[in-house]
C-alpha cells in the first residue's frame, strides 16, 4: 500500500487530510510532539479501517524530524506522500505575532524555524527515494498570509511567504521526475471561535483539496477561500 506521512498531525487539519488518504487506500503515518495525542487519533482512524501509526518529532529538532522520517520508511517500505502542516494549539516558547514594523530577527528566525526549515528538513529526508522511484507528492501548508499578508502576523506570514516561494521553485526543479510539489494557503479560520466577521470552514472540507493536487498534479499552489 502507499504510504502518506503527515507531519503536525493533529485532531483537525491532520486528522481530515489521514482520513482522506487513509480511506483512499493509504497507510498513514502521524508525525507530531505527543505520543499520547498521536495515539488517539491512530485509534481513531484504526475505528475507520485505516492503518496508521504515531511518530514523534518536533519540527524545529531537524535530527528528530528526520529519524521519525527515517522511522516511518522503515516501517511501511518508503514514503509515497509527504504533507507537512505544523500548527501550534497552544502557545509555544519564542513565538510571538508581530507587525511588519515590529518584526525583528529574534521574532522571525523561530517562525523560519518552525515554517521553511523544518520543511526544508522533511523534504531532504524523502527526496532522494522519490527521485529515485521517479514518483512522489510533496504538500506544504500554511496560512492565507503567505499570499494576501496581514499586517498583524507580519513575521508569521514573512515565513509562510518563503515556504511558499521554495515549494512553487522545488516544484520547478522537479518537474519531469516523477515527483510533485504544492503548496497550499489555507484562507479561513479552521473550525470554530475565531474572530468575529472571519470566513470558517471545517477541516474535513479542506481535505479533499489535498488529495485533489495529489491526483491531479497540475497545479504547485491552491489557496483554500470559504
Amino acid at each position: 500500500m502507499p504510504t502518506i506521512a503527515v507531519i503536525g498531525a493533529g485532531p483537525g487539519m491532520g486528522l481530515a487530510i489521514a482520513r482522506t488518504f487513509g480511506s483512499r487506500g493509504f497507510d498513514v503515518a502521524l508525525i507530531a510532539r505527543t505520543k499520547e495525542k498521536l495515539q488517539t487519533l491512530v485509534g481513531q482512524l484504526g475505528q475507520e479501517g485505516i492503518t496508521a501509526e504515531a511518530f514523534t518529532a518536533d519540527v524545529v529538532d531537524r535530527p528528530s524530524l528526520t529519524a521519525a522520517l527515517d522511522a516511518v520508511k522503515a516501517r511501511f517500505g518508503g514514503i509515497d506522500v509527504l504533507e507537512y502542516s505544523p500548527a501550534p494549539h497552544s502557545p509555544v516558547p519564542g513565538h510571538v505575532l508581530a507587525a511588519p514594523s515590529e518584526v525583528t530577527v529574534d521574532n522571525l528566525q523561530p517562525q523560519i524555524e518552525y515554517v521553511l526549515y523544518g520543511a526544508v528538513t522533511a523534504a531532504q529526508a524523502v527526496l532522494p527515494a522519490m527521485r529515485e522511484a521517479g514518483a512522489g507528492t510533496l504538500l506544504f501548508t500554511s496560512g492565507g498570509g503567505s499570499v494576501d499578508p496581514v499586517p498583524m502576523l507580519g513575521n508569521v506570514n514573512a515565513a509562510g511567504a518563503a515556504l511558499r516561494n521554495w515549494v512553487i521553485n522545488l516544484n520547478k526543479e522537479l518537474a519531469g521526475t516523477g515527483v510533485h510539489a504544492a503548496h497550499v494557503a489555507i484562507n479561513v479560520w479552521i473550525g470554530g471561535g475565531g474572530p468575529e466577521g472571519f470566513p470558517t470552514a471545517e477541516s474535513d472540507e479542506i481535505a479533499p483539496l489535498y488529495w485533489e493536487l495529489h491526483e491531479k498534479r497540475d497545479r504547485s499552489e491552491a489557496v483554500f477561500n470559504a
